[in-house]
């Protein structure tokens, strides 16, 4: 009887003490967490540093020869296309100083005064045809340069398209880098 008696003692504490098994599943899950992020931040710190040694062995060897490569050619266009603007600004410069001396000039406005006073009944057929072949060639001239211009500003935004795409992408790459 003294034996069953602690059996049931036994069976009953074991029924109503869990604690031993909840200890024993505690330390379970603690040790397989630490060794599991063990594991990861071993495996974060391969791939950040497989990452960088890919990065200063083959991007920045590459980034520096391109940029080696290219730089120049950058260069002289930017200096061709500064020196091209510059010419274009002189000239305009030079046209205004002209347009403004030639038509401050007295006797330019006594001449367009006089040209402005003949009526078209009084001009010469001739000279009619030839004013109006004049100004269709200019509005021609105009037309073209507007077709022109357009064509221009639309080549421009490409190419700063296609400049901000690849420089946003170069800065995308190097937050990514500067991350790992």
């Amino acid at each position: 009887m003294d034996r069953i008696i602690k059996d049931v003692g036994d069976i009953q504490s074991r029924l109503t003490d869990h604690r031993p098994v909840i200890q024993g599943e505690i330390r379970y899950f603690v040790r397989e967490f630490e060794e599991k992020r063990g594991f990861r931040d071993g495996r974060l710190l391969e791939n950040l540093c497989r990452t960088v040694l890919e990065a200063t062995d083959q991007t920045m060897p590459e980034c520096s020869e391109a940029l080696q490569l290219h730089l120049p050619d950058v260069l002289t266009r930017l200096e061709m296309a500064n020196h091209m603007a510059q010419r274009v600004q002189q000239r305009e410069l030079e046209a205004q100083e002209v347009s403004k001396s030639i038509t401050d000039h007295p006797v330019v406005c006594f001449l367009f005064d006089q040209l402005q006073s003949f009526t078209p009944a009084l001009q010469s057929p001739r000279l009619q045809l030839c004013m109006d072949r004049h100004r269709q060639e200019w509005e021609e001239f105009m037309k073209e340069q507007t077709l022109l211009k357009e064509q221009v500003d639309e080549e421009h935004a490409k190419a700063v398209g296609r400049l901000s795409a690849q420089y946003s992408e170069m800065k995308k790459e190097l937050t990514k880098m500067a991350q790992l």
